[in-house]
């Protein structure tokens, strides 16, 4: 027959059991939490890694061929004077742009890319479509977009949100090399 002493030892060693379980599953959640947020901050990074990389290859492409940039900066100005080929150029700098954006639209969307990242780009981008040029290709492209991004640079289009004085001061800069 089992002492008292005996008895009392196993329930001890049952209830210092079940604390040790609840610590170690304490320990594994938030262990699990802190990989997930690594996690996290990882995707954000090389999400945005991606659309810069997607940008830095058509600013590349526009600082280093004369021909291209030229049809860009006269195309988003106004896409009447160039000629069908030349629009047709224009057509694929813009889808290459715009498919940036999109990218981090739908990023920002799922959470995987920064808000303030976003922010920064969406002002880009209604300053871009601010453009006569580039909403002329926008509403005569032959291939859509997502719908949620559509619906984003429609309003963009329909309520603009570009600053006018940035604008401003790049026209100027253009033209006399000055803000």
């Amino acid at each position: 027959m089992p002492s008292g002493g005996a008895v009392m030892d196993q329930e001890l060693l049952k209830i210092v059991a079940t604390y040790a379980s609840v610590v170690a599953v304490v320990i594994s959640v938030v262990n699990l939490a802190s990989q997930v947020r690594r996690h996290t901050q990882s995707l954000y990074s090389q999400n945005y890694a991606k659309a810069l990389d997607r940008i830095a290859a058509v600013q590349s492409r526009l600082g280093t061929e004369p021909t291209a940039s030229g049809i860009f900066s006269r195309g988003v100005r106004d896409a009447s004077c160039l000629d069908p080929a030349e629009r047709i150029q224009l057509t694929w700098i813009l889808y290459e742009i715009f498919g940036s954006f999109e990218f981090m639209f739908e990023e920002a969307r799922r959470g995987t890319i920064p808000p303030q990242v976003w922010d920064r780009w969406a002002a880009t981008l209604a300053w871009w479509i601010s453009l006569p040029g580039v909403r002329a290709w926008w509403q005569s492209k032959p291939t859509p977009f997502t719908e949620g991004f559509s619906r984003f640079v429609e309003t963009r289009i329909e309520k603009p949100a570009h600053d006018s004085a940035a604008a401003a001061r790049w026209q100027s800069f253009l033209q006399q090399g000055e803000a």
